[in-house]
């Protein structure tokens, strides 16, 4: 349940609410401090003008008058006692001449903003203008920004969910016409055969001698369809001896291969080795893995078998003395469809690993390889 949940697309998620909280935290943040600048800036220039309008000094002019004349991106509206407009900086001139309402529509949405700076006019008697300003261009900016970031890591979702589901499907694609193949494979060899037993029994061939092989391939289309039965829903665990388990695929495969291919089985620890397995489906694994072995030493080599007994669990280590794995492809060889050989699907390993982990709870991997001496799989089975 746990593992379901912590998929790719959660972490991904998990990552976009991350950064565009952090972004609305910073951006907030910056927001207030710019929003700070803004209203000394304001205040600023609400009193360089009140300079201007009350001395004659020419440094003080010059000052008051570079102060003022430096807003230019933050909008203003000044306004008498009664909130007549009088006077406004740095909005758009051609729509304030454009469209009367512009300067009150305007001055509303500027006093939901900010609380107003007053301007003084004079003591006695005393008269003051209301300076009201709204937000700069920059400050805008920075308000949407997270919006707008939002916008693109959505995006950025959108593709990588549509590209991942594209690469799911085809991968799915891949296995189905895979398994299709697969079990054309296993029932081919049987099926040839009591083709054959049934030409031999029509020509009139003693019956008894031929049939221990018609029940061995018959025992055999019991298997395949037994595995193949078993894919797809949960199958039942039995306690069993894991050795004999594996010394049975021994002596299947070495019936299956050249004389020149040796096979050894190395016991480490205590006998026998009880553990829950679903019978038919671990001999697949051990059949795929040995076979993979033949194919990659090509007719000759050794093929060794260790099993280490631990009190947790169980290790079964595959080696070969075949040509091994490319550093490349030691990350693919568990992918549907991949494969180096020239016959085949790439469905072995795949559904090897599966077997063994959703099936039996344990792990199988690449333990190692090097090109040129061999590839070792494990498979671990916890008690």
């Amino acid at each position: 349940m746990i593992r379901a949940l912590f998929n790719w697309r959660t972490l991904l998620s998990v990552i976009a609410i991350g950064i565009v909280t952090g972004s609305i935290i910073y951006s907030d943040y910056l927001s207030r401090k710019l929003a700070e600048a803004e209203k000394q800036k304001v205040e600023q220039w609400v009193e360089a003008n009140r300079v201007l309008a009350a001395t004659n000094e020419r440094e003080a002019l010059n000052l008051a008058s570079s102060i003022s004349s430096h807003n230019i991106d933050i909008p203003l509206i000044a306004t008498d006692e009664q909130d007549s407009i009088v006077d406004w900086r740095n909005l758009d001139s051609t729509r304030v001449l454009q469209d009367k309402g512009f300067l009150k529509k305007e001055l509303k949405l500027f006093k939901t903003q900010h609380d107003p700076i007053i301007w003084e006019q004079s003591k006695k008697p005393y008269i003051y203008n209301k300076v009201y300003y709204g937000e700069s261009l920059l400050q805008k900016e920075i308000r949407y920004y997270p919006i707008v970031q939002l916008t693109i890591i959505a995006l950025f979702l959108i593709v990588i969910i549509t590209a991942m589901n594209t690469r799911y499907k085809s991968t799915q694609n891949q296995v189905w016409a895979g398994m299709a193949k697969e079990t054309a494979h296993q029932l081919g060899t049987p099926v040839s055969s009591l083709e054959a037993w049934v030409e031999l029994l029509k020509e009139g061939h003693d019956n008894a001698s031929i049939l221990p092989d018609l029940e061995r391939d018959v025992a055999r289309l019991r298997l395949v369809s037994d595995r193949f039965s078993k894919i797809g829903s949960a199958p039942k665990l039995e306690q069993r001896d894991l050795l004999a388990q594996v010394q049975q695929m021994i002596e299947y495969m070495r019936k299956r291969a050249s004389g020149k291919v040796q096979f050894h089985l190395n016991v480490h620890g205590a006998q026998p080795v009880l553990i829950d397995l679903s019978g038919p489906l671990f001999d697949w694994v051990m059949e795929n893995l040995m076979k993979n072995a033949l194919d990659a030493m090509e007719g000759k080599g050794l093929i060794v078998i260790d099993v280490h007994n631990h009190p947790t669990y169980v290790t079964v280590d595959v080696t070969d003395s075949g040509k091994g794995i490319q550093g490349k492809n030691l990350q693919k060889v568990f992918k549907p469809g991949f494969t180096t050989k020239k016959r085949g699907w790439g469905l072995g390993l795949s559904l090897s690993r599966r077997i063994i982990e959703q099936y039996h709870h344990g792990t199988l991997n690449v333990k190692w390889s090097e090109p040129g001496k061999g590839t070792a799989f494990r498979i671990v089975l916890k008690r």
